[in-house]
């Protein structure tokens, strides 16, 4: 009679976590032997052209000029046809040794692909943007990457 207690209660609380360390394995397997090509399922944005421009405005505590190259950005990127996605930022509040704060502004867009990335880079939006703008700020540093899937 203790041993049937002791196989049933063993069935009824050892036996589904083992299905579920199971599930999780073949789960785990999966991910692990997904290949290159299947990679574009997961991507998390759209088009496979990034652009990100970290800006440092010379005073970045000043309301006017905050207000100027924030009107000025916004104007451009909403103009702008070739862009896919797009996101302007501040420094996020995180505080952990390897991430860097110390920008004003952060601008993340996305492209279809690099010809509509380089269409951007000529577009009257883009320079008009360049010419009310770079007055205000004292470095800029862009970082471009294309997705790695072909």
């Amino acid at each position: 009679m203790r041993l049937s207690i002791l196989v049933l209660l063993l069935s009824l609380f050892v036996l589904p976590g083992c299905k579920e360390v199971s599930e999780k394995t073949t789960l785990e397997t999966d991910i692990d032997t997904t290949s290159k090509d299947d990679m574009i399922n997961y991507s998390l944005i759209e088009g496979g052209f990034a652009h990100t421009v970290y800006f440092w405005l010379h005073r970045p505590d000043n309301k006017a000029d905050r207000t100027a190259f924030e009107t000025s950005l916004t104007k451009f990127i909403l103009n702008s046809p070739d862009i896919t996605t797009r996101h302007i930022g501040i420094p996020a509040a995180t505080a952990r040794e390897v991430i860097a704060t110390r920008y004003t502004y952060s601008l993340l867009l996305t492209f279809k692909d690099k010809a509509a990335q380089d269409r951007y880079q000529e577009d009257p939006a883009h320079k008009l943007f360049i010419e009310e703008s770079s007055t205000l700020w004292s470095k800029v540093v862009v970082y471009d990457s294309e997705n790695f899937v072909e």
